[in-house]
């Protein structure tokens, strides 16, 4: 794929290769691409840059994958959202251990990462169209940040980690926090607010945009961190739940989508930050 095909998306697993749970998308510091849910539930399978696919690993009994991201030390956080758990599996050898449990979780969602460690969870209710902000310490601890939200989904921080993002899939909003270095949130504000569609999975580019899926529309938004769209991508499936950056320059991005239990994959002109954070 070359840049005379930026932002034009094509399939780069066949159909159904995934369940419709597919979800977490991931690319490690070798250039695998991971999600969960290859060929049945409670699995994570990972792809090649040029589409060859497999299983990964099987997660224990009763834990299913959702929300995933990968440590540039050589682990896989997943957030299971059957066992209220933050799993840790290492990338070589494939040892799967709980890094963190937290009960009060409604079901951890999505994830994201900070370059020290530190992970943040989004927790939703959907049901009641709810959710919680949690925060995981290094050592495993969690620490609520927020409750009483909407459905918490999307999570992100900025490129100079300054900033919190998370959505609120049905309410279709998008809230930014200030971020400190000991993690706490203060100063919450409304990015966006968008008049339809679902919101799900979002990453940040290092220029200063947010990629995010927009679940039943098929697009990918791309806005400035001022809030304002700059482009809609278009993808083949209509489902889309989650993203991220890889390739040999960061550029490329996976999608995956839940109607076709594919991967999609586009070129964009910015480097992503998840991939910063592994290089």
């Amino acid at each position: 794929m070359t840049d005379s095909d930026l932002f034009t998306s094509r399939l780069l697993t066949p159909p159904q290769t995934f369940t419709e749970g597919i979800e977490g998308a991931t690319v490690d510091a070798d250039g695998w691409f991971y999600a969960v849910d290859y060929a049945r539930k409670g699995t994570i399978g990972r792809v090649a840059p040029d589409g060859q696919h497999e299983l990964f690993v099987t997660l224990p009994p009763g834990c299913v994958g959702c929300g995933m991201r990968a440590a540039p030390k050589q682990t896989l956080y997943v957030a299971d959202y059957t066992g209220h758990h933050v799993l840790a599996v290492d990338l070589k050898t494939c040892e799967i251990r709980v890094h963190a449990h937290e009960p009060r979780m409604n079901q951890p969602n999505d994830l994201a990462i900070r370059s020290d460690g530190m992970l943040f969870a989004s927790d939703p209710n959907w049901a009641e169209q709810t959710g919680q902000l949690w925060r995981i310490e290094a050592d495993g601890r969690t620490v609520l940040l927020e409750d009483g939200m909407g459905t918490t989904n999307g999570i992100e921080i900025t490129p100079d980690e300054r900033t919190l993002l998370v959505n609120e899939s049905i309410q279709r909003r998008i809230w930014a926090y200030d971020l400190a270095a000991d993690g706490s949130i203060q100063h919450k504000r409304l990015l966006i607010e968008f008049p339809d569609h679902l919101l799900d999975g979002m990453r940040c580019g290092m220029d200063g945009s947010l990629y995010v899926t927009r679940f039943g529309k098929g697009t990918i938004a791309v806005l400035g961190l001022d809030g304002r769209l700059r482009r809609e991508i278009a993808l083949g499936g209509k489902n889309c739940t989650n993203l991220t950056f890889g390739g040999v320059d960061g550029r490329t991005v996976y999608v995956t989508l839940a109607d076709t239990g594919a991967v999609e994959t586009f070129r964009a002109d910015t480097v992503g930050r998840c991939f910063a954070l592994q290089h």
